[in-house]
């Protein structure tokens, strides 16, 4: 039996969305199987294809990047070190002990093929610790795969050597305990995110297969992606960054996806009264739901991709992780469930015609009606609007102040857990050795004929940095020469921590006044300054520098989309001024929390005294994406009985309420996976959390209950312009006519992103579908 679709009397102006939900009705197994086959065959190939990985090349910026890309040319560059330190369990440090651990390290380490070279020991200056110096092989980047020999090495050394204790730290070995310590954390969220969910969507639809059916989806819409991000960091490198946003985005939007077209159905078959079959249930979602999860999801995508404009390998593997996991959320939620509800429908309908051959009731499904609370919580926006708007809009504009003193920093070493073994030993090195703490490489270059100037020059800027106290004391300047003696590089040492006003200052010292006093007055030199600090510094001002553009295409792109899905200017400037309010309050509250230093013990962090620097961005361009599920959600609602006659202010108030339960169940569901992420151990994933957990409850509870209502009563029909649907469906309605079939004739083109254009088919299908 052939139903007839969503797409009004004139089948042929039915969107993609309903055709394809269509066919997967009327294929249901071809789509479901068809479904898991190509999340075998993402992974599959993902797996085969590997993880292509970023290089140092990849993370070069400002002239942190230009002083690595010079030392690199002179194979100069910073090189992975670890330390091997040895120091005693009680008391003095035994000497017998203490070299004969020093010989055995030496020879462990020598015969390692991912070693290049041993450095003598060197003795603290209080005499009880001794470090043993170990370059590793290849650039920066791979020192966090090279070091596991060396650290099984090591743990020999120290079982053959009980007298003395053996610990190994340094750049490598961090990088892999916070890489080890990121999974453990991962697997803690997923522990507590799925319980949550699990109760969240059985309170919102009372069965144990309807919960399942958003996991599912949302689970297997994660490993797909896994796969094709494996494919795609060979275009876009990986940072190790890509897959936490797959979990981080995949496991929100997955399952609100779902929530948005399994309310939808239920709403239809409360109505349908059981005249409707799961075939014409499931297309008529697909003809409303199922389009506003289409342009959500593109919504998402098209203002995540202006992550693409920072120029920055972190920022596009962050991108490439969420654009691909809600690319193929929304198709599991456009193919795969629509079959799935259709064989979950079928199996309802087999049970009642049991019941009725039995002599049996069959108790009709009906929607619940917005509870107590929904109504209180409505009750400001639907009887003092004017007031309610100009109440919500300064408190959140209060929260928003904080964000106007946030300090941008890029979090270093020393923000990392103490629960990882090598920062419990970086932190013992970093006591006995303080002019280890920072590292400045300066690097020059210049013809090979001056290179006896550049390192009489280099001694001298040595001589004049370590007296300066911002510097360390340094006996003897260690200073290098490439082969070809065009490129030559000094170490300098400092004793702040990474992420301090006194580091920053340190670099600026020596960019601004001790270079151009030294190598500065040598013609035809080129110079940079690289390390730690520098790095981060000049990341935040590349940052800085990418943020006009970044959010100029964000506004300019939530605003297209927001005109493209509504056919209205004046909601696309609504949306854009409401996405702005919702992430200026929630950066405002991350300031207050992780800017000072009062929630350290409550979130377990140690402050840096600003905030990550990746932060603010991130959050913009994904809760502007994020937003516009509610936003597409909710206004569709309303468009959609504005556009079948029901005057403006009605619709606002219904649609809010009707989409009142399912927007709380998606915010909890998101709030719950945000949240989670506080309580890893990583600082700039607690901070990405919180920040996300806070706008999302900021959006759900005061911009779509109290801000939106209150503004779309005060508009009226002004909302929906320049459109003039809504008017002739008002109009029409007024003359007696009724609303037409095409919702209102709206002659504006009824393309996919128009929601609400295409009246659901309930009201004439009916009788025919079910039958």
């Amino acid at each position: 039996m052939r139903e007839r679709g969503s797409g009004g009397p004139d089948g042929g102006r039915r969107s993609v969305t309903v055709r394809v939900a269509r066919w997967s009705a009327l294929h249901p197994w071809r789509a479901i199987v068809g479904w898991f086959v190509f999340v075998v065959l993402c992974l599959g190939a993902g797996i085969t294809a590997g993880m292509n990985s970023a290089t140092s090349e990849d993370f070069q910026v400002g002239e942190a990047g230009r002083a690595e890309a010079m030392a690199t040319e002179g194979d100069l560059q910073i090189k992975p070190l670890e330390q091997i330190l040895i120091s005693a369990r009680d008391g003095r440090l035994d000497e017998r002990a203490a070299d004969a651990a020093v010989r055995d390290v030496t020879r462990r380490m020598r015969a390692l093929p991912e070693v290049d070279e041993v450095g003598a020991p060197v003795r603290a200056r209080n005499g009880d610790v001794l470090r043993v110096p170990v370059t590793l092989k290849g650039p920066e980047q791979e020192g966090k795969k090279n070091v596991v020999p060396l650290q099984e090495a090591t743990e020999k050394a120290r079982k053959a050597h009980p007298e003395v204790v053996i610990e190994e730290t340094g750049a490598a070995s961090v990088s892999k305990g916070v890489n080890d310590q990121r999974g453990k954390d991962l697997a803690f969220s997923e522990m507590i995110t799925l319980p949550v969910t699990l109760v969240t969507l059985a309170l919102v639809f009372g069965s144990v297969l309807m919960v399942g059916v958003p996991l599912l989806l949302a689970i297997t819409s994660i490993m797909a992606t896994m796969g094709l991000a494996m494919l795609a960091s060979h275009l876009l490198p990986d940072t190790g960054v890509g897959m936490n946003m797959i979990l981080l985005i995949g496991m929100a939007v997955g399952v609100d996806y779902t929530l948005f077209y399994l309310k939808r159905e239920r709403e239809e078959r409360a109505r349908g009264g059981g005249r409707l079959s799961a075939g014409a249930l499931v297309e008529t979602a697909a003809a409303t739901a199922g389009r506003a999860i289409v342009v959500s999801g593109l919504a998402v995508i098209v203002s995540t991709a202006a992550l693409y404009l920072a120029g920055d390998v972190i920022f596009d593997s962050l991108a490439t992780g969420t654009i691909l996991v809600v690319a193929v959320a929304v198709v599991s939620s456009v193919t795969a469930l629509p079959a799935m509800l259709v064989k979950l429908g079928q199996r309802a309908e087999r049970r009642a015609a049991r019941r009725r051959e039995r002599g049996k009731p069959v108790k009709p499904y009906a929607e619940k009606e917005p509870g107590r609370v929904w109504n209180v919580l409505l009750a400001p926006a639907r009887k003092r609007p004017a007031l309610t708007l100009c109440l919500a809009v300064l408190a959140l504009v209060g929260l928003s102040l904080p964000a106007l003193d946030m300090k941008l920093k890029d979090p270093a070493r020393d923000s990392f857990s103490r629960e990882i073994p090598a920062m419990q030993g970086y932190d013992r090195l970093l006591a006995a050795y303080p002019d280890l703490r920072l590292r400045f490489l300066v690097v020059a270059r210049s013809t090979p004929e001056r290179s006896g100037d550049v390192v009489r020059a280099l001694r001298a800027l040595h001589d004049e940095a370590t007296a300066d106290p911002l510097f360390a004391d340094r006996a003897e300047p260690q200073i290098k020469t490439s082969a070809d003696r065009r490129i030559s590089t000094l170490d300098l040492g400092a004793r702040h921590a990474t992420y301090s006003e006194e580091a920053a200052r340190t670099l600026d010292h020596l960019r601004d006044d001790h270079l151009p006093a030294t190598l500065g007055r040598l013609d035809g030199v080129e110079t940079a300054v690289s390390g730690d600090v520098p790095r981060g510094i000049d990341y935040v001002d590349h940052q800085n520098d990418k943020l006009p553009l970044v959010l100029g295409a964000l506004l300019l792109l939530t605003f297209a989309m927001t005109v493209y899905a509504f056919r209205s200017v004046v909601l696309g400037l609504l949306g854009v001024a409401l996405n702005l309010l919702s992430a200026a309050s929630a950066l405002g509250l991350l300031v207050l929390v992780f800017q000072g230093e009062w929630a350290e013990d409550l979130l377990s962090f140690v402050s840096l005294h600003g905030i990550s620097s990746r932060v603010p961005l991130f959050l913009l361009v994904i809760l502007f994406g994020l937003s516009m599920d509610y936003q597409v959600f909710v206004v569709s609602r309303i468009r959609e009985a504005a556009l079948n006659g029901v005057p403006t202010r009605k619709a606002v108030i219904d649609g809010i309420a009707s989409s009142a339960k399912v927007v709380t169940s998606a915010a909890i569901v998101m709030v719950t996976v945000f949240a989670s992420f506080v309580m890893l151990h990583i600082l700039e994933m607690k901070q990405m959390g919180f920040v996300l957990a806070v706008a999302v409850l900021v959006d759900a509870f005061v911009i779509r209950v109290m801000i939106l209502p209150a503004a779309l009563l005060l508009l009226g029909r002004a909302t929906w312009w320049p459109s003039k649907a809504v008017r002739r469906a008002e109009e029409r309605i007024a003359r007696g006519y009724g609303a037409p079939a095409d919702a209102g004739g709206d002659t504006e083109g009824d393309a996919e992103g128009d929601l609400g254009g295409v009246r659901p088919p309930t009201a004439w299908t009916g009788a025919r579908a079910g039958r």
